[in-house]
């Protein structure tokens, strides 16, 4: 029987370098993406933090509720579209606490049930220059590793404003119809893949 863990109840690591030198590529993508990624984080010590211009990493989830039939998604409002949640690891080497900690703050869900220990995807994402709270943001890269979530979708959902401008279940046979981001298309297809 599957129960509901709270963030605390989850096992971490705070080795981040190890987190993407075990990540067990299933695709070329994710082979050639971690030869990138651990090109960079041996070459530069701030690969954590947004300091890093060219590159640095984050941590993400994709939630689906208990019977897998939906994804929950918030429309992002830099992005302007239906996604993920996630965000900067900011000097956490914590992956996965970073990845909780951001699906709590961004879904007002404090239970989840893990669907795996381990990440399910790694993506080196491009991410085109922006105004972030005012702030010129350059071109630059998300060295991004993905969990996968289970949460109960009767749950009442609190989204964070400054994030997104509302959450939503969609069902699974149709997500891609609010996904106006065609680059991320292919991982959100790939990540539920894996999580069926």
């Amino acid at each position: 029987m599957v129960t509901s863990k709270t963030i605390m109840d989850f096992n971490m690591t705070s080795n981040y370098k190890e987190v993407f030198s075990q990540y067990q590529p299933l695709i070329e993508q994710e082979a050639m993406d971690q030869q990138l990624i651990l090109m960079h984080l041996n070459a530069f010590d701030n690969a954590l933090s947004r300091e890093n211009l060219i590159a640095h990493v984050t941590s993400s989830v994709m939630i689906l509720n208990q019977d897998k039939t939906k994804v929950l998604l918030g429309f992002h409002q830099i992005y302007q579209s239906w996604g993920w949640f996630g965000g900067h690891n900011d000097d956490d080497p914590d992956c996965l606490k970073v990845a909780l900690k951001e699906a709590s703050e961004e879904t007002g869900l404090n239970s989840f049930i893990h669907v795996m220990d381990s990440p399910i995807s790694l993506d080196v994402m491009y991410v085109g220059n922006h105004i972030k709270k005012g702030k010129f943001v350059p071109d630059h890269l998300h060295i991004n590793i993905t969990y996968g979530l289970i949460a109960d979708d009767n749950l009442p959902l609190l989204h964070n404003e400054d994030e997104h401008l509302g959450l939503a279940w969609f069902d699974l046979h149709n997500y891609l119809d609010n996904v106006t981001e065609p680059r991320m298309i292919p991982i959100y297809q790939k990540i539920i893949d894996r999580m069926l």
